[in-house]
């Protein structure tokens, strides 16, 4: 049986960092998925840096055991996935593209996005991450519960 190509999935930052530090949730399925290569992470250097520095934020509130833990998490997540990195889109290219997105920070992340080319957008931040703009770019832009119902309506 032929290798069937898989769901290339791009994740932002509050899907990789809820995944993370969550005991469990959707985001935290998502991350299995690509750890168990049923799915393939796609990753910007965008949002890694933004996961960052949100686990940072996240670390200052834990005991020093924990913080080792979140860590060690977050290191064997990427061993695991192996994501394919998308570069941080230029500059000029993020000036230009401003009129894509409401909110300026997301312009790098959209136009990674955009770049990696992803079967899915995956984010909780519908306000930013609109119909709107999965128009506009051609993605298609969803929540992790709207992935899964769609998963779910695809096998049964």
């Amino acid at each position: 049986m032929p290798n069937s190509p898989r769901i290339r999935l791009f994740l932002d930052s509050n899907v990789l960092t809820g995944g993370i530090v969550a005991a469990w949730g959707l985001d935290k399925a998502v991350l299995s998925l690509c750890a168990a290569k049923v799915c393939r992470l796609v990753l910007a250097e965008a949002v890694r840096d933004e996961v960052v520095e949100n686990l940072l934020l996240h670390a200052a509130r834990l005991f020093p055991a924990e913080v080792d833990e979140l860590i060690e998490d977050y290191r064997r997540l990427i061993d695991l996935t192996h994501p394919e990195l998308v570069p941080y889109p230029d500059r000029r290219a993020v000036e230009a593209n401003r009129h894509l997105i409401r909110h300026a920070a997301d312009v790098p992340v959209l136009l990674s996005a955009i770049a990696g080319k992803p079967d899915w957008l995956l984010t909780p931040n519908t306000k930013h991450f609109t119909p709107a703009v999965a128009h506009r770019t051609g993605l298609r832009i969803a929540t992790a519960a709207d992935f899964f119902r769609t998963l779910s309506s695809l096998l049964g």
